[in-house]
């Protein structure tokens, strides 16, 4: 009896184990396919969520949604800030639902996506970052190049220019510490960080550094 009893009970708990085999096996597919794809993970590029998400509305103004590029109607919709525009996103608004209707969709994500279709529509906003995943720091040559050469390069608007020890004495009269200090608050034409909100202050010393190296003066 005993025997018989225990290949009874064998028989039942396989089978249990087989009517879940199938409902297991899709939940792992499909968590599976979430790590694949990032999906919640705030890891995705403005340009990806937009790609992926956004553009079955925006890119073609689908449901009085604002068309990606279309200056006039981005404009005063820019004019209420990245945090509104995120909110309206997040909670839904008019006929777009919450977190444009995909819900895997991490906050910071939509806040990048929406920069994005700013920024492609006439804005020129700072993509915001994850805390969590800080970006490598750039270099002072990268950062020269991408920003601050607009006005050092060739002296704009009294800038000191770039390799020009000369120009830049009188600038470094405090120290670099202080040069430092008064680039990431802003001083005079410049904006705080150079109009780059999100240099870090490590950042701002190493286009500093490059700047007032005389053998980074571009070529003549």
């Amino acid at each position: 009896m005993t025997t018989t009893r225990r290949s009874e009970f064998s028989i039942e708990a396989m089978q249990g184990k087989l009517r879940w085999a199938p409902r297991l096996a899709l939940g792992l597919l499909f968590f599976a396919a979430i790590a694949q794809a990032g999906v919640g993970t705030g890891n995705r590029s403005g340009e990806e969520v937009v790609n992926t998400v956004c553009a079955a509305c925006h890119a073609t103004g689908k449901n009085g949604a604002p068309k990606i590029g279309d200056t006039a109607a981005w404009a005063p919709r820019a004019k209420l800030g990245l945090s509104s525009l995120t909110t309206h996103a997040l909670n839904g608004i008019r006929q777009m639902p919450a977190h444009g209707g995909n819900p895997e969709v991490a906050d910071i994500e939509i806040a990048r996506a929406i920069t994005y279709m700013v920024n492609q529509s006439g804005g020129n906003w700072v993509e915001p970052i994850d805390a969590s995943h800080p970006l490598s720091e750039r270099s002072g040559e990268q950062i020269v190049r991408e920003r601050c050469v607009n006005c050092h390069g060739a002296g704009d608007n009294g800038a000191p220019k770039v390799g020009d020890i000369g120009d830049w004495k009188p600038h470094l009269k405090n120290g670099v510490d202080y040069l430092v200090h008064s680039a990431v608050h802003g001083h005079g034409g410049m904006p705080p960080r150079g109009g780059m909100a999100d240099l870090t202050d490590a950042e701002v010393r190493n286009a500093i550094i490059y700047m007032v190296t005389p053998k980074n003066a571009p070529s003549r």
